[in-house]
């Protein structure tokens, strides 16, 4: 692969925005999805994808700048470690393991080694160890979790690339944004396929709101239950339920339903906070009689609209 500040197409200085923007725009219009008849875009793709990966991590990215490791994400090492560059001797004799006095290092490595060329370790003195072939790139995937999937970490399948489906658990704690790995799902490499990325983004709901671990929702009553009490119909992410309301009941007034929230990291599920919210009749002859219930001062204080 080539540099990968090049793949992207960003300078050596640019941060960590501008790499995602420069990512972002190429995933685009690289996706597998949108080139199925072009093998030439799925290969950029990929190498695009590595080369993200590989400065999107503040720790590769140095360690590349610094010249440690190679565009694959694997060490670099300085050829002959006893200084001669070329693992000739000074004298310019080729062939054996010789040292600038003319010592045969191959014999001292056979003695400390117990003989033989073969089990010194590494291969000899001045050889690199053999490097692990580089896995494929990474794939990136968006998928949108349901309001009530993400707070019930319902299980969640996806269609990948290469048209097959496959099942995934979400994790406890789920945020917008957040990012998953399924192994082996990527592009194959000599070392075996790479991985898909997942970012996962979580679907709006027509009556709840996400309030940290916990969710809110604003529920109308009617002024009658407000002043009488009674059970009202509450909807929450593992369905309806019952709630019952306090007689004289003040509008803005929040009940709490336990457990009905998002799941924490620790695996316990957050509570559903219900603000009442007092909602009058349109109808006059039903608004009148209501304020024939009013006519009680000590509930006429009691309630506030």
């Amino acid at each position: 692969m080539a540099d990968p500040y090049s793949i992207l197409g960003v300078s050596k200085g640019a941060d960590d925005k501008a790499i995602k923007l420069a990512y972002r725009k190429l995933a685009k219009e690289l996706h597998p999805d949108k080139n199925k008849d072009n093998p030439k875009a799925s290969e950029r793709f990929s190498e695009v994808t590595q080369a993200y990966d590989l400065l999107s991590d503040p720790k590769k990215r140095g360690q590349y700048d610094r010249g440690e490791i190679d565009e694959n994400g694997q060490p670099r090492f300085a050829g002959n470690p006893f200084g001669g560059g070329s693992g000739y001797s000074q004298g310019g004799t080729a062939g054996g393991n010789f040292g600038s006095g003319g010592i045969d290092l191959g014999d001292i490595f056979d003695g400390l080694f117990g003989g033989g060329g073969g089990g010194r370790p590494g291969g000899g003195p001045g050889q690199r160890p053999q490097q692990a072939p580089p896995k494929g790139a990474n794939i990136a995937y968006t998928h949108l979790v349901s309001f009530t999937d993400a707070a019930t970490l319902a299980p969640q399948r996806i269609m990948l690339g290469d048209g097959k489906t496959v099942e995934f658990k979400l994790p406890a704690g789920i945020v917008a944004g957040q990012q998953i790995r399924i192994p082996g799902k990527g592009q194959p490499g000599p070392g075996g396929y790479g991985d898909a990325m997942v970012t996962l983004k979580i679907g709006k709901h027509p009556d709840l709101v996400r309030d940290g671990d916990n969710i809110r929702i604003d529920l109308p009553i009617s002024l009658k239950e407000a002043v009488e009490g009674g059970k009202v119909k509450v909807p929450t992410v593992d369905g309806a339920v019952m709630l019952t309301v306090p007689p004289r009941t003040n509008s803005g007034t929040v009940l709490r339903i336990k457990g009905r929230g998002f799941t924490t990291k620790t695996g316990v599920r957050g509570d559903q906070l219900v603000m009442l919210m007092i909602h009058l009749p349109s109808d006059p002859a039903e608004l009148a009689r209501i304020s024939d219930i009013l006519s009680d001062n000590s509930v006429r204080e009691n309630i506030s609209v």
